[in-house]
């Protein structure tokens, strides 16, 4: 398997690594890093090749897949010299938000194999969740071989349908920011309590941190482990009476949610 990584920001830099982890052998695996410094600090780090441009990759290259990982903003900078890559049947993987299956055969013409994914930054500690969608030309074999490059980063599900994608933006894309607020909530409130900023922040963030290692490792539902937390008539009962009210936080969320599939759309169209 030959590995083109275009861009190694902190996405790409995350996904190399798991790869690395995973056996796949650093000479299997080009990056394009502009930054002469920067590729050259890649190449010695991990063993991998390293160019500067697509001009400079060799003569007759062919790689299996084509990770693009650079920011939406300069897609359409970047992409355009990869087109020539197209008639050797490569994959092309795409983690930039936003960017649509259209927009990239677009460019890089209507026969290009195309996954466009939205991945989420516990990527970086190997425990994101991506979501993928291939485009009409990408083979069995090509989404088995995507799946098993997004996993060295966490878990990997798929939809058929690509405007799905901004749900899956709005959820677990945007998510992570949705659990941090509530461990600056929680650490906030209780600083209101009366507890110091430096103990309240510990206990929000270990709770936080640890109630979400217990969901990860437990068979049972979210709202089972909620209920096994909750005694009637007691302390977690009278705390969920406010967060369970008329207007509370599934209410919240849900809004919330609506909002940011909202806006996802209208920054792919």
């Amino acid at each position: 398997m030959t590995l083109l990584l275009v861009g190694c920001g902190k996405m790409g830099g995350a996904l190399l690594a798991g790869w690395l982890d995973q056996g796949v052998s650093p000479k299997d695996v080009t990056i394009v890093e502009p930054n002469p410094q920067a590729a050259k600090d890649f190449a010695q780090r991990f063993g991998v090749n390293a160019v500067a441009s697509a001009e400079q990759l060799p003569e007759g290259y062919a790689p299996d897949v084509v990770v693009v990982a650079v920011k939406p903003q300069v897609m359409a900078e970047v992409l355009p010299p990869y087109a020539k890559l197209v008639a050797t049947k490569p994959v092309f993987l795409s983690i930039a938000a936003g960017k649509t299956i259209a927009s990239f055969e677009a460019i890089l013409g209507e026969h290009a194999a195309i996954v466009r994914t939205m991945p989420n930054t516990p990527a970086s500690v190997g425990r994101g969740i991506t979501v993928g969608c291939p485009n009409k030309n990408v083979s069995a074999a090509q989404v088995a071989l995507c799946k098993k490059l997004l996993s060295a980063v966490g878990l990997v599900e798929w939809v058929d349908d690509e405007k799905l994608l901004d749900a899956v933006t709005a959820l677990s894309g945007s998510g992570p920011a949705y659990v941090f607020l509530l461990a600056e909530a929680m650490s906030h409130a209780g600083r209101m309590a009366g507890l110091s900023p430096e103990l309240s922040d510990k206990l929000a963030r270990a709770t936080v941190a640890g109630s979400g290692e217990l969901l990860h490792q437990s068979p049972l539902a979210a709202s089972t482990l909620r209920e096994n937390v909750t005694s009637p008539g007691g302390t977690t009962a009278a705390a969920l009476g406010i967060l369970m009210g008329s207007h509370g936080l599934k209410e919240l969320m849900t809004e919330a949610i609506a909002a940011a599939t909202k806006r996802s759309r209208e920054l792919a169209s």
